[in-house]
């Protein structure tokens, strides 16, 4: 699942660490989910959205 969180981090200059910190995660949680390794489940999905004030459909979208 293709996915923006890098671009949105890089706009607010957080570092992996600073996301994974805010959302409960390892930092490889989020490596993974950025390099497309990892989907995230629906629960941590939305607290993405919620994180950068949007909806779930503006971060991910399907292949």
């Amino acid at each position: 699942m293709k996915n923006a969180i890098k671009e949105l981090r890089a706009e607010r200059d957080w570092s992996q660490a600073d996301l994974a910190k805010q959302l409960g995660v390892s930092r490889q949680t989020v490596n993974a989910i950025e390099t497309e390794k990892y989907d995230p489940s629906l629960p941590l999905a939305f607290k993405i959205a919620k994180l950068f004030e949007k909806r779930i459909e503006e971060i991910f979208s399907p292949e």
